[in-house]
C-alpha cells in the first residue's frame, strides 16, 4: 500500500518554540489592534496611558513577535530541513503552501505595521501625550489647557517644519526619554530659550501671526481689586498701539528695514546690549551702564524676534493678586465676602510643602478667617466661603507645582511690565548710545492711558462698556 504523502504545511516554521511564542504575540497584538481599531481613525484615546498602551506598547509587541518568528526560523533550521527530507513529505505542494502563507501574512504584516507605526508617531505628537503621559511637563500641560493655543499642537510650535525639524524632535525626545527614566531631568524644567533649543519664530509663530500686518490699536481693560474690606473695584484703560507703522509696538520692532540685535544671559532677562538699526539704516547701539559681572565669559547674542516678549504663549503662569482678579471678575470669587482679596492672596502666597499640604490647610484657613472675624456672616454664607477656597485651590494647581521647583513667579512673562520687568529689561533708562542718550521710556510710545486705576471710569461709560465691564461679580452675592 502507498503510504499516504506527508503535508506538514507551513508548521514547519514554528516548530520551534521561539516561533510559536512569536506567532502568539503577533496574533494577540494584531487581534488587539483590530479592537482598537476605531481608537486608530480617530487618532487619540481619552487616557493618555491607555495611549502608550495602544500606540506604543502594541507596536513593541507586534514586531517582537516577528522577530521571534525570525529568530525561531533560524534555530530551527535543522528540524525544517530534516522535514523536507523525509521520503514521505510531498515538498511540491508544501512550497506552495509556503509561498501563499509568507505572501499574505507579509501584507497583512505590512498593513498592520505600518498602521501601527504611523499611528505611533502621531500619538507622539500630541499634546495629550507631550503634556499628559510625562509626569515632568504637567505643569506646561495644565498652563497649556488654560492658554489661548489650547487648539495648537504641541509640535505646531516646538517642531521646526521639514524632515531635520522633525529628527531634531525626535533626538531630543531621547534624551528627554532617557532623562525621565532616569529621574535626572532639572526641576523647574528650563525654558527651550535657555537651552538654545527654541524654533524660530518665522518657522512657527509666524506662520499664523506676522509683526508686520496693520492691526491698529487694541483697547485693553483691566480690573483690579483693592484689599480693604469691600474689595473696591477700580480699572485701567489702556489704547495698545499694536502694528502697523514704526509709531507701534510691532513697526518700531519689526517694521520694513528694522533690525535689533542683543546681548543677554542665556535666560535673556539681563539685557546687557542693544544693536538697533532703523529702516534708514543708521544703527545705534545701547549698552547698560553696570551691566553684571560673568566671569569674564562673552555674553551670547540673538535676533531679535516674536517670543522676546510673548515668552509664554501657551504655558503662561499667573501671579497670586492677577489670578484672584480675575477669578473676582469672572465670579468664580464672590467679591461681596469682605476682605477675600486680601485673603485669598494672602493663601496663595502661604508657603505648602506639597500640593496635598495646601488641599488641607489652604480652605480650613480661609474658613477660619470668616468664622473667627465675621461669625456671623460665615453662618449665612459657607457656601460662598466654600466656592471661593475651591477657586483658590484651582489657581493654585495650576501655578505652584513643588515637586518640580515651579512657584509664583518661577517663569517671567516678558508681555508688558506688570508682572516682570518685560519691557523694562530694554526701555529702562539705563543703556545708552554713545551720545548718552538712552532707549524711550515714553508711556505713550506703546500706549494711550485713558485710564489709570480709576473705580469707575469715564471713558468706559463714553464708550458703553461699564455694565459689560462690570461682569458676573456683580451678581454673586450669594
Amino acid at each position: 500500500m502507498t503510504p499516504t504523502p506527508h503535508r506538514p504545511g507551513w508548521f514547519l516554521l514554528t516548530r520551534h518554540w521561539l516561533s510559536l511564542l512569536g506567532a502568539a504575540l503577533v496574533t494577540t497584538a494584531g487581534i488587539s489592534w483590530l479592537f482598537v481599531l476605531p481608537l486608530h481613525v480617530r487618532g487619540h484615546v481619552p487616557n493618555p496611558y491607555i495611549g502608550i498602551i495602544v500606540f506604543l506598547i502594541l507596536p513593541a509587541v507586534f514586531f517582537g513577535g516577528l522577530g521571534l518568528i525570525v529568530i525561531g526560523v533560524f534555530l530551527g533550521r535543522r528540524r525544517i530541513r530534516k522535514g523536507f527530507a523525509e521520503v514521505t513529505f510531498d515538498r511540491r505542494a508544501a512550497l506552495r503552501r509556503l509561498v501563499w502563507f509568507v505572501a499574505i501574512t507579509t501584507a497583512l504584516n505590512i498593513v498592520i505595521g505600518t498602521q501601527l507605526t504611523y499611528r505611533a508617531i502621531n500619538y507622539m505628537e500630541t499634546p495629550q501625550f507631550c503634556g499628559a503621559a510625562c509626569h515632568s511637563m504637567r505643569p506646561e500641560w495644565t498652563a497649556y489647557q488654560n492658554s489661548p493655543h489650547s487648539g495648537v499642537q504641541c509640535v505646531e510650535c516646538h517642531v521646526a517644519p521639514g524632515a531635520a525639524g522633525w529628527i531634531s524632535s525626535k533626538m531630543n525626545g531621547i534624551h528627554q526619554l532617557v532623562a525621565t527614566v532616569l529621574n535626572k531631568y532639572e526641576r523647574p524644567i528650563p525654558s527651550p530659550v535657555e537651552t538654545n533649543r527654541l524654533v524660530p519664530a518665522r518657522e512657527t509663530c509666524e506662520r499664523c501671526h506676522w509683526p508686520q500686518m496693520s492691526v491698529g490699536p487694541r483697547l485693553r481693560v483691566f480690573s483690579k481689586f483693592s484689599n480693604d474690606e469691600g474689595n473696591t473695584r477700580s480699572e485701567t484703560v489702556l489704547l495698545m498701539m499694536v502694528g502697523g507703522d514704526e509709531k507701534s509696538i510691532h513697526g518700531a520692532h519689526f517694521g520694513k528695514g528694522v533690525h535689533i540685535r542683543f546681548a543677554a544671559d542665556a535666560a535673556r532677562q539681563t539685557i546687557l546690549s542693544i544693536e538697533y538699526r532703523n529702516s534708514s539704516g543708521e544703527v545705534q547701539t545701547f549698552a547698560s551702564a553696570d551691566p553684571p559681572s560673568d566671569r569674564g565669559k562673552t555674553p551670547a547674542k540673538y535676533d531679535m524676534q516674536c517670543v522676546d516678549c510673548h515668552n509664554r504663549p501657551a504655558h503662561a503662569f499667573e501671579l497670586p493678586s492677577r489670578a484672584v482678579d480675575r477669578a473676582l471678575v469672572s465670579g468664580d470669587i464672590p467679591v461681596t465676602l469682605p476682605f477675600i482679596k486680601k485673603e485669598a492672596v494672602d493663601l496663595l502666597q502661604a508657603y505648602y510643602r506639597t500640593r496635598e499640604e495646601a488641599k488641607e490647610t489652604l480652605p480650613q484657613a480661609l474658613a477660619g478667617f470668616y468664622r473667627l472675624h465675621y461669625p456671623e456672616l460665615y453662618e449665612e454664607r459657607a457656601p460662598a466661603v466654600l466656592q471661593s477656597s475651591n477657586a483658590l485651590l484651582a489657581i493654585y494647581y495650576r501655578n505652584v507645582f513643588p515637586e518640580m521647583n515651579i512657584t509664583w513667579g518661577t517663569y517671567p512673562n516678558n508681555l508688558g511690565h506688570s508682572d516682570s520687568p518685560g519691557c523694562f529689561r530694554c526701555h529702562d533708562g539705563a543703556h545708552a548710545n554713545a551720545k548718552g542718550e538712552t532707549i524711550t521710556q515714553d508711556c505713550n510710545t506703546c500706549h494711550k492711558l485713558l485710564a489709570v486705576e480709576e473705580t469707575s471710569p469715564e471713558i468706559l461709560k463714553t464708550f458703553g462698556m461699564s455694565d459689560a465691564i462690570a461682569g458676573p461679580q456683580s451678581n454673586n452675592g450669594r
